[in-house]
């Protein structure tokens, strides 16, 4: 399965923080937002993957990230020339996707739970059609929103309801088949010009082929494409760091931890960062992991 990292954008909700740079690349933290979402795609399993940014911003991308070879990855990047909705993705990475199973994730989501790792690679093995997931929020207006029947199966996908049939939302994330690119293809744009990834999980639904996964309750999702929302998501990964001393989102560590690279490669790019309380973090995993290997349960919670 290969992945797509959607990180494109004018991301105006953000403005004037954004007007001279993507907001996947403002700080959640300690550390890039990218970051966030790239992990999950590595813990899911992932090591091939496209950014999809602005193009004045794929200088910036590169800078920060390479060709992925330092993590074990292989990273390319594809210039979305203006904003064309989510779905959009599918038609600029085209050749990098094509024939083959993808992951999308929207470079401005932040996912941490304990069993989510083990989730996710459960549920990118069996994806036939299209795998979406839910998760309950108090305002479900402002997301896509699943409605599911009594028996849990999947009848309606709604964008951004003025009355939502459910309180449940659609994350960021999904998991396609092959077909994803057909189509997308064959959708008519909006009003607004763009393609509408509601569109393209309801081409699955109608097919019978789309599959709702419940995140579940332990399992806490962020968009942060606000200024309230950003700021909420760097308060809960600044409390989450002080209570437990591990990292979310560490790109290197899960590296190492999934087998990417060697702890002598981890300890190689802490070393870049050694002056800062990051790159110390990343020298100290190293270091531990090369004393003995950690417990299966400590690295499924990354």
């Amino acid at each position: 399965m290969k992945g797509i990292v959607l990180a494109g954008g004018n991301g105006t909700r953000l403005h004037p923080l954004t007007i001279v740079g993507s907001k996947q690349l403002a700080p959640v933290y300690d550390k890039p937002m990218i970051y966030y979402p790239l992990s999950m795609l590595m813990l899911t399993g992932i090591r091939d993957i496209l950014v999809v940014t602005r193009p004045s911003e794929l200088p910036a991308f590169r800078a920060l990230l390479g060709d992925g070879r330092q993590l074990g990855l292989s990273i390319d990047y594809v210039a979305q020339d203006k904003p064309r909705g989510i779905a959009d993705a599918f038609r600029v990475g085209a050749d990098h996707i094509y024939g083959e199973e993808c992951a999308l994730i929207l470079g401005d989501n932040l996912f941490h739970g304990a069993n989510l790792p083990s989730l996710l690679r459960r549920s990118a093995l069996k994806v036939d059609g299209c795998v979406l997931f839910g998760q309950e929020v108090a305002a479900p207006q402002r997301f896509g929103v699943a409605e599911i029947d009594p028996r849990g199966r999947l009848v309606s996908i709604e964008e951004k309801p003025r009355r939502p049939r459910s309180n449940l939302a659609i994350p960021g994330l999904y998991f396609f088949d092959a077909q994803v690119v057909d189509i997308t293809e064959n959708l008519t744009p909006s009003a607004r010009g763009e393609l509408e990834i509601t569109d393209v999980l309801r081409a699955y639904l109608e097919k019978g082929t789309a599959e709702l996964v419940w995140l579940g309750r332990g399992v806490t999702w962020l968009d942060t494409g606000t200024h309230e929302t950003l700021l909420e998501a760097a308060t809960f990964v600044r409390d989450v760091q002080r209570r437990q001393g591990t990292r979310l989102g560490c790109i290197e560590e899960i590296a190492m931890y999934m087998g990417y690279i060697g702890p002598d490669d981890c300890h190689a790019l802490g070393a870049q960062m050694g002056n800062s309380p990051y790159g110390q973090y990343v020298m100290e995993r190293a270091r531990s992991f090369s004393r003995g290997m950690p417990p299966k349960a400590f690295s499924e919670g990354l």
